[in-house]
C-alpha cells in the first residue's frame, strides 16, 4: 500500500511540472521546453542554409540531437503521468508532440525527413499556458460567436465578390486580349482577383487605356471589399452588445489539467474534472 502511495505520489508531482503551470516548476519546465521549442527552429533554419550546416553541421546535429532526446523524455513522462493516456496520444497536442520527436530518427531510415522539425513551431502555442492567456477565453468565445452570427452575410459576400470577379475578369480578357498577358478568362480572373484584393503580383498587367482605367476601377473597389467583413463582424459585435445577449461571458480558467484526461482549461473554482468528472 505505501509503495503504490509513492508510486502515485511521484507521478502527480510529475503531472504538475509538466501539465501545468501555475506551480513554480511547472512555470519553470514550461519554460526550459518554450526556449528548448525555439532553439530547435532556429536549428532547423540553419541546417537549411547551406554554407552554415557544411562549417558546423556536426554542432547543429549534437544540439539537434540533445533536444530531441528532451522531447523523447518529456514525451514519455507525459504518457506515464495519466490515468489515461490514450487521451494525451491522440490529442492535438499529443499528435504534434510526437511527429515533432520522431523526424531524427527517422531521417536515418527516410532521407529528408528531419525537415518535420520545424513542425516543432507549432508547440509554440503552449506559451498561452505560461502567460496565461486562457484567461482570455471569454473574449475569444465573443469574437467567435459575433463570427458565427455574421456567417451569412459574409457568405454572400464572398460570392458577390465571386461573381463581380468574374465578370470584371471576362471583361479585361476582351479588352487585353493575349497580347498583354489574359491569355485565357481564368487568367484573367486570376489577375482581377489578384488587383482586388490590392495583392498586385504585377505578373500581368494592362496596355491599353480601357484595361487601364477598368483596372483602376478595380483597384478603388478593392479597397471598399477589404473593410466590408470587418464592417460586418464589427456591427453584429456591436449589436449583440447592446441588446444584452450573452454571447460569451469572460471565464476565469486557470492552467490546471486533469491527472486523468489531461483536459485543460478549467475554472479558478473547479473540484472536478469538467470532461470526465476526476477529481483535480
Amino acid at each position: 500500500m505505501t509503495e503504490k502511495k509513492a508510486h502515485s505520489g511521484w507521478k502527480h508531482k510529475l503531472h504538475e511540472i509538466i501539465y501545468e503551470a501555475d506551480t513554480p516548476a511547472g512555470k519553470f519546465f514550461d519554460l526550459v521546453l518554450f526556449v528548448l521549442i525555439i532553439l530547435s527552429v532556429i536549428l532547423v533554419m540553419l541546417e537549411s542554409v547551406d554554407h552554415i550546416d557544411a562549417e558546423h553541421h556536426r554542432i547543429l546535429l549534437t544540439l539537434e540531437w540533445i533536444i530531441t532526446i528532451f522531447f523523447s523524455l518529456e514525451y514519455i513522462a507525459r504518457i506515464i503521468s495519466i490515468k489515461k493516456p490514450w487521451k494525451y496520444i491522440f490529442s492535438f497536442y499529443g499528435i504534434i508532440d510526437f511527429v515533432s520527436t520522431i523526424p531524427l530518427y527517422l531521417s536515418y531510415i527516410l532521407a529528408g525527413s528531419q525537415v518535420l522539425l520545424a513542425v516543432r513551431a507549432f508547440r509554440l502555442l503552449r506559451v498561452f499556458r505560461i502567460l496565461k492567456l486562457v484567461k482570455f477565453i471569454g473574449e475569444a468565445s465573443q469574437l467567435q460567436s459575433a463570427l458565427r452570427a455574421s456567417r451569412t452575410k459574409i457568405a454572400v459576400f464572398i460570392y458577390v465578390v465571386l461573381i463581380l470577379s468574374v465578370i470584371l475578369g471576362t471583361l479585361m480578357y476582351l479588352i487585353e486580349g493575349d497580347e498583354a498577358g489574359f491569355t485565357s478568362i481564368p487568367r484573367s480572373i486570376y489577375w482581377t482577383i489578384v488587383t482586388l484584393t490590392t495583392v498586385g503580383y504585377g505578373d500581368i498587367a494592362p496596355q491599353t487605356p480601357l484595361g487601364q482605367f477598368l483596372a483602376t476601377v478595380i483597384m478603388i473597389l478593392g479597397y471598399g471589399i477589404i473593410a466590408v467583413p470587418t464592417g460586418i463582424v464589427t456591427a453584429e459585435f456591436s449589436r449583440s452588445k447592446k441588446s444584452g445577449e450573452d454571447i460569451g461571458p469572460t471565464v476565469h480558467i486557470n492552467t490546471q489539467a486533469c491527472p486523468s484526461c489531461s483536459a485543460e482549461g478549467h475554472r479558478d473554482n473547479a473540484t472536478h474534472c469538467y470532461n470526465c468528472g476526476h477529481l483535480l
